[in-house]
């Protein structure tokens, strides 16, 4: 096991609590939210109580028998073996790979709307927010690069910011709501509109990360305890301001309109002319993207511990075994994956593939999650996280309504997954034949 460094060992409760914002309350997710209407309300819910509670629960339980850095690779090497625990650990990782490019573009689209126009059009422009994407996610690196105590002030500044957009925004929709009412009906039963379901993967993932700070393990006080309580208390704090924000959105714009990638803004905008405060927009919109900002660079520093453990076992090359390694490499994999997501694709649509591709390698893992908890006892909450794991899985393969081709777009989702999952047993193989017996 690799042995926790001094600089990181005061992580406390209250690092982890706003840490977990940070890493799991994703603002972006609430414009994407509002667009499928207000039956997303509901399944926010569903999620919550089906999935982010489970996982809540099983994260705890296991941060407390097994207070070991790594997380979710160790529990799984304990309840299923080596090669298990390293699919498991390669998926969580390359998801990140995935799931970075898509925060830094969505992040530099709500930034770039929020100037006049005809700059604002930028915000939808491929080759505009691609470029800035890169260089923001050059910045996170060379930000984590210079010290593992980039963990405590990227959780700080993410956390801090993502809860003052989402109050800001849901006093803004409740002042709107008193003075005019709601632009959306409120429904509650979701409606099955085939165009849509792709999203709905969306609402559990949304929810994933609270198993990010177990990475932690000995650099954490009293991680058991600490793991456990933070874990509830953000847990909390998370579902409430999905719900509250995605119904401010929905009170402030209609459904039909709004932008998965700039809805913060025209939210911001919506509430601005309504409420006669022109300073709304231009906040939500920093705010935002200082959110990202901090997601960025908590996921760029959780989960870089991941290549370091198999670099350190062999399972990959020794060059990963070095955090500024698996960092730099990182960088490197999501700029060049943000530029390919969007050959031969518009910008949402490249936009919803690397969702699309980040949710399919994040939920393998939270098979492994769930299984290695059942294995240990904790058969309820395992059940149900697994059942909302296979179905977020097979739903992340339904094109949506705005792909150029759906078979162009679901064989793209297949061989990159098929990708994932056989250069990992080629490499595992690979390894172990290596090994003298």
């Amino acid at each position: 096991m690799v042995e926790a460094g001094p600089a990181l060992r005061r992580l406390t409760a209250r690092d982890l609590v706003l840490f977990n914002i940070s890493a799991v309350a994703g603002i972006r997710w609430l414009p994407a939210a509002a667009q499928a209407g207000s039956g997303s309300l509901v399944l926010w819910i569903t999620a919550a109580f089906l999935f982010f509670g489970p996982c809540a629960k099983v994260v705890a339980a296991l941060s407390q028998r097994f207070p070991e850095q790594g997380g979710i690779y160790p529990w799984t090497r304990r309840a299923w073996g080596d090669w298990h625990a390293f699919l498991c650990a390669w998926c969580y990782w390359l998801n990140n790979l995935f799931y970075a490019p898509g925060l830094a573009l969505s992040g530099v689209a709500m930034a770039t709307s929020l100037a006049p126009p005809p700059y604002d059009e930028l915000a939808e422009n491929a080759r505009y927010t691609v470029a800035v994407s890169v260089a923001v996610l050059a910045g996170v690196v060379a930000a984590n690069l210079a010290g593992l105590r980039a963990v405590r002030w990227t959780g700080a500044a993410g956390g801090t910011a993502t809860y003052l957009a989402g109050l800001i925004l849901i006093a803004a929709g409740g002042a709107a709501w008193l003075e005019r009412g709601s632009a959306t009906a409120i429904e509650i039963a979701p409606r099955l509109d085939w165009e849509k379901v792709n999203f709905w993967p969306q609402i559990a993932f949304a929810f994933g990360g609270l198993e990010l700070s177990a990475m932690f393990g000995g650099e954490i006080r009293d991680p058991g305890r600490t793991v456990r309580v933070a874990t509830w208390i953000s847990g909390a704090a998370i579902t409430a301001f999905y719900l509250l924000g995605t119904l401010a959105i929905l009170v402030l714009i209609p459904a039909g309109e709004v932008s998965v990638l700039t809805g913060l803004t025209q939210a911001g905008r919506a509430a601005a002319g309504i409420l006669d405060a022109a300073w709304l927009a231009p906040a939500l919109g920093l705010l935002a993207a200082a959110s990202a900002a901090g997601q960025l660079g908590a996921w760029m520093t959780g989960t870089a511990r991941l290549p370091m453990l198999l670099g350190v076992e062999h399972l990959l090359p020794r060059a990963f075994g070095s955090l500024r390694f698996s960092l730099l490499f990182q960088g490197a994999v999501c700029a060049i994956l943000l530029v390919v997501s969007q050959h031969g694709e518009n910008l949402r649509t490249g936009y919803q593939l690397l969702v699309d591709m980040t949710v399919i390698t994040y939920f393998i893992p939270f098979l492994y999650l769930f299984l290695a908890a059942w294995r240990f006892g904790l058969r309820l909450p395992a059940a149900s996280g697994l059942a909302v794991t296979l179905v977020a899985i097979a739903f992340s393969f339904i094109p949506p309504g705005g792909a150029a081709s759906g078979w162009v777009f679901f064989l793209k989702l297949v061989a990159g997954t098929g990708l994932v999952a056989g250069f990992a047993r080629l490499r595992f193989v690979r390894v172990r034949a290596a090994i003298p017996a």
